[in-house]
Order: structure tokens, then sequence, then C-alpha cells
């Protein structure tokens, strides 16, 4: 029989993020090794990025279908069990009322012990939707806990969730390195199934001069930034024995 969020005993991290790739560029190596050593990983995306394309001939329609694809490629790469896509529109995901409502939700249905998210305070941050899903993730977080908050949300076996950490990526402010030199390789793996983003660039130099850069701040050859947020203890990734 399968485990539910409720009877799961494995710890749950959930990675709320923006667009299809947002994920492989900014985590996945942590990612990869946070399946490896048996968390149970679910994405949650607020766009299926259906205006991410310079291509003239392209539809928001079939960027839908191609990025959904890609993403969900890239979670199999990396061991993420569950993706699920909010399918708001590209560059209109706002902070308000019911985006909180609906991650709220979604935060207590996964019902994670970790929640990964872009960190809403990144200085000079272009992308609006990533400003807004950052900001929209946490105030969800505290909403999620709460039985007063959309109590409405409260029916059958559905209760108030805590989330018990929250790690920031595109952080200008990092305090948490994740050491990803076992799983630099499929962190690139994963990104370059999102073909319709990254055809004809060579992406790979990249992405290991950034995890080398990282990698420095804790004296490893590659590593992740993040910016923790402790909740509550425990469990929390850092007493993680492998970490």
């Amino acid at each position: 029989m399968a485990e539910t969020a409720a009877t799961e005993t494995r710890p749950r991290v959930m990675v709320l993020f923006a667009h299809p790739d947002d994920a492989e560029f900014l985590c996945a190596g942590t990612v990869a090794r946070l399946a490896r050593d048996g968390y149970r990983l679910q994405y949650v995306l607020a766009t299926s990025g259906d205006k991410g394309s310079d291509d003239p001939n392209a539809t928001p329609e079939r960027l839908i279908e191609t990025r959904q694809a890609e993403q969900r490629a890239a979670a199999r790469v990396l061991g993420v069990e569950e993706v699920t896509f909010l399918e708001h529109r590209d560059g209109e995901v706002e902070v308000n009322i019911p985006f909180r409502r609906e991650l709220a939700l979604v935060i207590r249905q996964g019902r994670p012990d970790v929640v990964m998210t872009f960190d809403p305070w990144q200085r000079y941050q272009i992308h609006p939707d990533h400003r807004a899903v950052g900001q929209t993730a946490l105030d969800a977080v505290a909403a999620a806990r709460d039985r007063m908050y959309y109590p409405d949300q409260l029916v059958g076996d559905l209760t108030e969730h805590r989330v018990h950490n929250v790690y920031f990526f595109a952080t200008d402010h990092p305090n948490f390195y994740v050491d990803i030199t076992t799983t630099i390789e499929t962190k690139i793996e994963a990104l370059l199934t999102h073909v319709s983003q990254i055809r004809g660039r060579e992406i790979s130099d990249f992405i290991r001069a950034r995890a080398r850069q990282a990698g420095l701040e804790i004296g490893v050859e590659y590593a992740e930034a993040f910016h923790y947020l402790p909740m509550m203890r425990p469990p929390d990734l850092r007493r993680h024995p492998n970490w």
C-alpha cells in the first residue's frame, strides 16, 4: 500500500519555485543528495513557463506541454517523486491572499518537514515571479501552521501543518552550504533535460564554476549556498548524519 503524506515516515522536503528549470539551476545538487539519502522530494511550480521562449513559432499552449515534460524528466533524474504545477501565468505571479491560500493548502496537503524556496529579500532580483514565489511561500508557511487561517481547508483528514525549517536559495546572505561534489553531474544531467531553454548553449562549465565558487566557502570542490531559517527543531537538515 502506498504511503500518504499523513503516514509517510521519511523526512519530506518541498521545493517551491516559479518556472521549470529554476530548481535545476539553483538547488538540484542538494535535491539529488536529499533523494539519495532517503528524503521524499516534492516539486511545486507556480507556473509552467508558458512565456519562456524566444522561438517566434512558439505558443503558450505548446510551451506548457514542452516545459512540463522537461521538468518531469529532470525530476526523474534527481529522484523527485512528485511534481505539482499550479499553472499560474508566467510573469504574472503576485503576492496576494489567494496565492497565499493556495500555497498554504499545498503545504497542508504535502506536509513537508522542510521547505526550500527563493530568498524573498534577494536584492535586485529582476524576475517578479521569483520575488512573488519566495515571499508568498514564506507567508504560506506561517499560515499553514495555524488552524485559524483558512479553516475551510481543514476538512476530512486535512489538518494544519507546521514546517520545521526553511532554506532559501538565490540568496545574498548565505549561512549554510551543501557539499554537492558527489551530485554535481546529476545536477547537470537534470538541467540538460530542459532542452527548450538551453539549446545551443554550453551550460556545464557555468554550473561547475558557480558551484566551485560556493565550494570555496566550505573547503569542498562543489557546493550550493542557502540562507537557513530555523522554524523549529528537530528535524534539521544540518543534523543529517551525512552532512
